[in-house]
């Protein structure tokens, strides 16, 4: 399921409290990103604790009357405090102990088991029951299936780093906590209208306007969020009323938003939080990992914006006046310099400065870019510093749940050999054919997706299908970005479809019908990861040459799907010309000279008669006689 919605505190003192708690694990973490962080399980431990105290303040159980529900919070929170606590106070016997060898004593059985029910329990609370099943489903295998001892269950999970205190949780002490910190810190900057009034200067005019404004808005936005959901919900209500004026039916106007706002996720510099365990796993930059989505992102906005751009053409719809838009260049002049935080993420970057750096950078020049200028400097005070620390903590709790959660999954894979044993399935299954293989991945990631956030969809897959993929011939970072892409698109992809229904509930259309037209719209994003694992020059690696080729002739197939699927050629297509683009589109989409001549000779094929009927148009008409 989707996040769930934080609760009012129920006083004015709960109210001080949260927020006190709030601000301070926000500046526990710029501080760490400045000046390095402490000993592992200090650092994944104290991360933890800051997000289950909020969460059990945040997120109120509902179970019995007042007082039961909250002596079961305040219980919670003891707890919280005592499995953390007991690293913290007991460090040099839990680090010095000889695990698996050395017994447990009571007190580590008790907590171990207390950690795991707590972390299930406040996952549960701040994005639903998806994840803490499935964690549930791996922990029942591997104590009744795998007959692992629970002395040893209780050793990885609680007292080791391969279970709650993992990598997963470390991602999101480190990586995530400093990009949603710098994303409430440009929301609270004015970046937000900046991307907007930027959208509108760029694209407003044209056909179909106001949808292009929801492409290039949202995608931007994307860089602030990472969420599609949350995208949706910031931009849609802007955006989809205006699509829907302009002509565009409900419908496809809430399927723009919808596929648009997904894609922040894969959009660079800032990306989605899998994006950060990604980097983990692969132990490379945060910067590779942005190189590698560059050319796919590209590939998935073209197609998009040609989506757009060839409904518009086809049902005559155009832009608004240039008179009601914002010019760019008052656009520039007036809140340009709003844009720097992220020149700063992209330069720190590109000279090998750590992310949680970068990001801890830009989001300090946040608030005085904003205060240099008149046009940005209204409403900007102490008050947003604090609004800004209190909202990038809240923000994060539903990645640090879920890491932690995804924690116990990795920790009883790799304990039981599961990912081995699924990785033998998943070959078997496919016969010892990568398509087959690719296939059941895709399908495998979507229904993740559907039950639970991108960042933990995309950590199973990696535990249970991408040794598979790897094995059968795909590259790693390849088989990587897969996974990533198709977590991802379960936010669009019916029945569940979360990004779909929260745009569909804004423009007032039926869920069924927005999820088939978000489909069409987000068609190449369906190929797009079945393109890089055959180019991996896709991901740029390789040759320049051959990546710039490959490139072109991709984003040339994208558009070619794009104007089969809309029916536009030049012109209104008639169904042969829409056959032969999609045609066109899958050949000049697969890597090979072979099949982009014959794609290019259909495309060829396609627009000749549109070619031919504007040549005719064009030629002067000779006078009359006489």
């Amino acid at each position: 399921m989707t996040e769930v919605a934080a609760e009012t505190p129920r006083s004015r003192a709960l109210a001080l409290v949260v927020a006190a708690i709030a601000i301070a694990m926000s500046l526990w973490h710029m501080y760490i990103a400045a000046f390095g962080p402490p000993e592992t399980y200090f650092f994944r431990g104290g991360h933890l604790l800051f997000a289950l105290s909020l969460v059990f303040l945040l997120y109120p159980t509902r179970f019995g009357g007042a007082f039961v529900s909250r002596s079961i919070d305040a219980l919670l929170l003891l707890g919280s405090i005592a499995i953390v606590g007991h690293l913290f106070v007991n460090h040099e016997y839990i680090v010095n102990r000889i695990i698996y060898i050395d017994d447990l004593n009571f007190v580590d059985m008790v907590l171990a088991v207390i950690a795991v029910v707590i972390v299930l329990e406040g996952t549960r609370r701040v994005i639903g029951w998806a994840l803490p099943l499935t964690a549930l489903v791996f922990l029942a295998h591997a104590a009744f299936v795998s007959n692992v001892a629970p002395t040893m269950l209780m050793e990885q999970l609680y007292l080791s780093t391969e279970g709650i205190f993992g990598s997963t949780l470390g991602v999101s002490a480190s990586y995530v906590m400093l990009f949603v910190l710098f994303g409430a810190f440009m929301e609270k900057s004015g970046t937000g209208q900046l991307f907007m009034d930027f959208a509108m200067a760029l694209t407003g005019h044209t056909a179909g306007g106001p949808g292009k404004v929801a492409v290039v808005s949202s995608s931007l936005f994307g860089t602030v969020s990472g969420s599609a959901v949350a995208n949706v919900m910031v931009d849609g209500p802007l955006t989809i009323p205006l699509m829907k004026r302009s002509g565009f039916k409900p419908p496809f106007a809430a399927a723009i938003e919808a596929v648009a706002s997904t894609g922040g996720q894969i959009m660079p510099p800032v990306m989605g939080a899998a994006a950060f365990v990604m980097a983990e796993f692969l132990a490379v930059s945060y910067l590779q990992v942005t190189l590698w989505a560059l050319v796919p992102a590209i590939l998935y906005y073209v197609g998009v914006f040609s989506a757009v751009h060839f409904q518009a053409r086809r049902f005559g719809l155009s832009g608004v006046p240039r008179a009601e838009l914002p010019r760019l260049g008052r656009v520039l002049a007036d809140r340009g310099h709003l844009f720097v935080p992220i020149i700063i993420v992209l330069i720190g970057l590109a000279l090998g400065y750590s992310a949680p750096l970068c990001a801890l950078v830009a989001a300090l020049s946040c608030l005085p870019l904003a205060l240099m200028r008149a046009t940005t400097r209204e409403g900007i005070g102490w008050s947003s510093v604090i609004e800004a620390l209190i909202e990038g903590a809240k923000n994060t709790l539903a990645v640090a749940m879920a890491c932690a959660c995804a924690g116990i999954v990795i920790g009883c894979v790799s304990m039981t050999g599961l990912g081995i044993t699924f990785t033998q399935f998943v070959v078997t299954m496919s016969q010892n054919a990568l398509p087959l293989a690719l296939l059941l991945t895709a399908i495998a990631g979507i229904i993740l997706g559907m039950g639970m956030p991108t960042t933990p969809a995309y950590i199973v897959m990696v535990a249970l299908l991408v040794p598979a993929l790897v094995k059968l011939g795909a590259a790693v970072p390849a088989a990587h970005m897969f996974a990533f892409y198709f977590a991802i698109l379960s936010a669009i992809t019916p029945p569940v479809a979360l990004a779909v229904f929260a745009a569909a509930g804004l423009a007032k259309s039926d869920l069924w019908t927005t999820g088939i037209a978000a489909m069409r719209v987000a068609a190449p994003a369906y190929i797009v990861p079945f393109m890089f694992i055959y180019e991996p020059a896709l991901l740029l690696e390789g040759d320049w040459l051959l990546i710039a080729t490959s490139s072109v002739s991709a984003i040339a197939g994208v558009l070619c799907l794009a104007g089969g699927l809309q029916g536009w050629a030049m012109g209104p297509a008639a169904m042969w010309q829409r056959v032969l683009l999609v045609t066109a589109a899958l050949l000049l989409i697969k890597p090979g000279l072979y099949t982009d001549v014959a794609g290019v000779a259909l495309v060829v094929v396609t627009l000749g008669p549109s070619l031919l009927r504007r040549g005719v148009r064009s030629q002067p008409v000779p006078p009359s006689a006489g």
